[in-house]
C-alpha cells in the first residue's frame, strides 16, 4: 500500500511537474513574444527619435538661415535710412540757406522799392500806393523814413491813409 501511495504521488509529482513545465514553456513563450514587441516598439521609437533629430537639425538650420537674411536685411535698411537722414540734414541746410538768400533778396527789393518811392513826388507815390493791397502798400510804406510817409499819406485818400496807418501801428 505504502507503494501505491508513494506511486501515487509519485505520478502526482510528475503530472504537476508535467504542468508546470508546460505553464514555465507558456510563460516563456509569451515573454518572447511580448520581447519581440517590445523590440519592435524600440525599433519604431528609435526611428520617430531619430527622424525628430534630423527635423530639429533641418529647423536649426533654416532658423539660422532665417536670421542671417534678416540680418542683412536689417543692415540694408539701416544703411539706407543713414543715407535719408544724411539727405534730410542736406535738404534742410539747403532750405536754410535758400531762406536766408530769399530774405537776403527780399531786403534788397524792398530797398529798391523804398528808394524808388523815397525819389518819387509825395502824390505820385499815394496814387500808386492807393491803388495797391493794403499789406503791401503798408510794407512798402515801413520801408521809408517817417518823414516821406507822411508826405505820401497826406496826399492819400483820408480813408486809404488810415487804414495803411492801423497797418503801420501793427
Amino acid at each position: 500500500m505504502i507503494r501505491y501511495f508513494l506511486l501515487l504521488l509519485l505520478f502526482q509529482h510528475f503530472l504537476f511537474g508535467l504542468e508546470t513545465s508546460k505553464k514555465l514553456f507558456e510563460c516563456t513563450e509569451i515573454f518572447k513574444a511580448r520581447k519581440s514587441e517590445l523590440l519592435v516598439e524600440l525599433e519604431r521609437i528609435d526611428e520617430q527619435k531619430q527622424s525628430l533629430n534630423a527635423l530639429k537639425t533641418a529647423t536649426e538650420a533654416l532658423l539660422k538661415e532665417k536670421e542671417k537674411k534678416l540680418s542683412l536685411q536689417e543692415e540694408q535698411v539701416n544703411k539706407k535710412l543713414d543715407e535719408i537722414k544724411e539727405k534730410e540734414a542736406s535738404v534742410k541746410k539747403m532750405l536754410a540757406e535758400n531762406k536766408q538768400v530769399l530774405a537776403l533778396l527780399k531786403s534788397t527789393k524792398m530797398n529798391k522799392i523804398a528808394q524808388t518811392f523815397a525819389k518819387m513826388k509825395p502824390a505820385s507815390a499815394a496814387n500808386i500806393l492807393s491803388d495797391m493791397k493794403k499789406d503791401e502798400a503798408a510794407a512798402i510804406l515801413q520801408s521809408l523814413k517817417p518823414k516821406v510817409v507822411g508826405k505820401i499819406l497826406t496826399k492819400m485818400d483820408p480813408k486809404k491813409a488810415s487804414e495803411l496807418t492801423l497797418l503801420l501801428a501793427k
